[in-house]
């Protein structure tokens, strides 16, 4: 069995850490090949260290500099680059065999996009590149012939549920009536509007089943990540919207399901640890072991579903809105999005006011048809300053 080259955009977050123990319970199979980071340079030193990869990359120029130094101080022989440039050159590197896309928001937009269409078999945890370009990014995907895994826990539910050979199961009478996208329901499932009204940074982001970034922990908490899963969802199965139904699972043991016309459905379950859907990217179509614990039905709680509250959770409803507005809008969504988290989590605003922030964004922002990535990335831009602009009326008023 040869030994795969593999880069990890985003090395540092919690996808990227997970992926590391997976990758060192299989040190024939998988070879670290670059490391890539926001900030982080302490965690990255060490998992150079550790790894011994040829590249390691940061975003900013001058952490770059201080990781090289410190690299160069312990005679590693990893090559330190930054910037979005860094990124895309270990993404699309013609020694890379596979890439996990771990880097959170619109920032992972350019490296997945350069890895997509360089061929690669491409680990995908950055929903946001489907969010934003999505049809762009499909296309890549068909006319590079790369290989497209999901590792988000629910799509790679889904996409272990689908039959190996999928040309029949789409939703056009063959095969798949719909599919049933879990949602853990995030800490303040059972809250009011009043009460997250209040909510603080520490109670966002204290989920209750999963280890995850601040970003996401917040994005699950006000549902828009399940938004964001949806409308990823829709490019990745070639569904429509109204073909998925969103439905809250508290225990976060069963991670998605299938409903074939002939009335079966199709679960997959198991602990909720990231390191079972990057086992299952990682050596597929194999499988191989992830380090993750068995799962205990006997001692397990009992398995309870619930309908979503769009009104409680109105993110939800903005993102299953701008899915089916089609064009730039589900771009401008995100980026209003990660501009109210990062407020959010600043003290800028409350909880609910992310919501509020999002809605009143889309509706200053024109939506136009993405017919290129250049037409995406304005977008963004475009949905930031009008958000940032949004914020700053907001906080002249208080």
């Amino acid at each position: 069995m040869s030994c795969r080259n593999v880069t990890i955009l985003g090395s540092t977050g919690s996808i990227g850490c997970s992926t590391l123990e997976v990758i060192a319970l299989h040190p024939k199979r998988f070879k670290v090949y670059a490391l890539t980071a926001y900030s982080r340079t302490n965690e990255m030193v060490e998992q150079c260290q550790r790894f011994l990869p040829a590249y390691a990359v940061m975003a900013d120029v001058n952490q770059a500099e201080d990781l090289e130094s410190r690299l160069k101080a312990l005679n590693l022989a990893t090559q330190v680059l930054s910037g979005n440039q860094g990124l895309v050159k270990v993404a699309s590197d013609a020694d890379v065999d596979s890439v996990v896309a771990a880097i959170v928001g619109a920032a992972g937009l350019e490296s997945t996009l350069a890895a997509v269409t360089h061929g690669k078999t491409v680990l995908l945890a950055n929903k946001e590149s489907l969010v934003m370009a999505g049809g762009l990014f499909m296309n890549a995907v068909a006319d590079s012939g790369a290989t497209l895994l999901p590792i988000d826990s629910e799509h790679n539910a889904i996409f272990q549920c689908l039959p190996q050979s999928r040309e029949n199961s789409l939703v056009d009478g063959k095969g798949m009536r719909k599919i049933l996208l879990t949602a853990s329901g995030g800490p303040f499932r059972k809250w009011t509007r009043e009460q997250m009204a209040e909510a603080t940074v520490e109670q966002a982001c204290a989920h209750p089943n999963w280890d995850m970034g601040r970003k996401i922990s917040v994005d699950s908490a006000t549902m828009m990540n399940k938004g964001l899963e949806l409308i990823e969802a829709c490019w990745l199965f070639d569904i429509p919207a109204s073909k998925i139904e969103i439905v809250v699972h508290p225990q976060s043991i069963v991670h998605s399901m299938v409903e074939y016309l002939d009335g079966s459905v199709i679960a997959q379950m198991g602990n909720p640890d990231m390191r079972i859907p990057i086992a299952y990217g990682l050596a597929w179509p194999e499988r191989m072991d992830s380090g993750v614990a068995s799962l205990d039905l006997i001692n397990s709680d009992p398995l309870d579903f619930e309908q979503p509250d769009y009104v409680r959770f109105p993110c939800l409803r903005l993102a299953i809105e701008a899915a089916d507005t089609g064009g730039t809008a589900m771009a401008v969504l995100n980026a209003a999005n990660e501009i109210a988290v990062e407020a959010f989590l600043s003290g800028l605003i409350k909880f609910t006011d992310i919501s509020v922030l999002i809605e009143q964004a889309l509706s200053e922002v024109s939506i136009i048809e993405p017919t290129g990535l250049d037409v995406v990335k304005s977008a963004d831009a475009d949905a930031r300053a009008v958000a940032g602009n949004i914020l700053k009326t907001w906080n002249k008023g208080r």
